[in-house]
């Protein structure tokens, strides 16, 4: 039985941090262009220290690679080959995460890293057809009052964005700690995603949707250990934009095989398969689907349905939806048409 092309499989990528695709021999150049001492030796150094055990222990790292991006240019590169690699492995729509709090102290603004993206997400829809959103997101592990000052910023060019989220260390900063400023991003029609469920409780799950409002979760693997709440986002068909890699690699479970994935399926939760932080994990998208479908045992025709998924919880508008929901039926017809 032939398996499912993978690689052309038209999909989205819901939660993807574009600081998080930043290759080792990306951050050498953009270090040699600024005159910037990073503490590896050379690439092969970097790759080594991309081993982590905690998403503490990532984060750090990862807020320590951040030091290279210091222009609109490089937000520009370093979006242009993120979006050219998804693209090449199936992805009709990427919404991009960025963190503009943490850029703050190097002088960039969140005007010229939201124009930077956007400019990139042109350059590659002009190439491909390939569509973007951007989603800046509030640092959780500050207080209220920095995210407010960024959301400022925010709301001087909502056209820029699609909505608003929340990650960074999760445990000890609940969705709570946020209710006034997602208050302010609703009431500006902006949409609300949060990180919740990823080595915090089932309850910050439930905040998230709740007191921010949040339409989309990120991450949620944990849900299933509250039945009432699973029971409550699969009705209400709330979509979960589910990155196994990470939660694996950021010690979420043993293995890829004990990931709660297949689980959460029965569970009838709306699941989505994204990358996270791809390069730091070492896995892109479709690392991920073939993950899911090698190590979790999920079928070719659940992997599509994934797939598909993916596509309808997005945000893009109605005209994108329809074109990328028309590629993922044309590909499905022309692999029933197969001898």
């Amino acid at each position: 039985m032939q398996l499912l092309d993978l690689v052309n499989l038209p999909k989205a990528e819901l939660h993807l941090h574009i600081e998080g695709t930043l290759e080792p021999e990306m951050m050498f150049a953009l270090a040699a262009r600024h005159g910037i001492q990073l503490p590896w030796n050379c690439v092969v150094e970097a790759r080594e220290a991309f081993r982590f055990g905690t998403l503490q222990s990532f984060l750090d790292l990862y807020y320590a690679g951040m030091a290279v991006l210091r222009t609109a240019e490089d937000f520009r590169d370093l979006a242009l080959a993120y979006l050219r690699r998804a693209n090449a492995e199936g992805v009709v729509h990427a919404e991009l995460f960025f963190n503009p709090q943490a850029h703050r102290a190097k002088g960039i603004s969140f005007l010229t890293i939201a124009r930077a993206l956007k400019e990139a997400a042109d350059v590659i829809e002009a190439e491909t057809g390939m569509t973007s959103l951007l989603i800046p997101c509030v640092l959780r592990h500050l207080d209220e009052a920095d995210g407010m000052r960024m959301l400022d910023e925010v709301l001087e060019h909502p056209e820029l964005v699609v909505g608003v989220g929340l990650d960074s260390s999760e445990v000890g900063h609940p969705p709570s700690k946020f209710t006034r400023l997602f208050r302010r991003v609703r009431d500006a029609g902006l949409n609300v995603v949060a990180h919740a469920g990823e080595e915090g409780p089932p309850d910050y799950i439930r905040q998230a949707i709740d007191e921010l409002g949040a339409t989309r979760i990120d991450h949620g693997v944990r849900i299933l250990e509250d039945a009432e709440l699973t029971q409550k986002v699969a009705r209400a068909g709330i979509p979960l934009t589910v990155c196994p890699v990470s939660n694996w690699r950021l010690g979420g479970c043993a293995t890829l095989a004990d990931h709660p994935l297949p689980r959460m399926l029965d569970a009838g939760l709306n699941v989505t398969i994204n990358s996270d932080d791809p390069s730091y994990l070492q896995a892109y998208i479709l690392g991920n689907y073939e993950a899911v479908r090698n190590s979790m045992g999920v079928a070719d025709a659940q992997l599509a349905t994934l797939a598909k998924a993916s596509i309808d919880a997005s945000f893009a508008c109605g005209k994108d939806i329809l074109k990328h929901e028309n590629a993922w039926m044309r590909f499905m017809d022309k692999g029933k048409s197969r001898p």
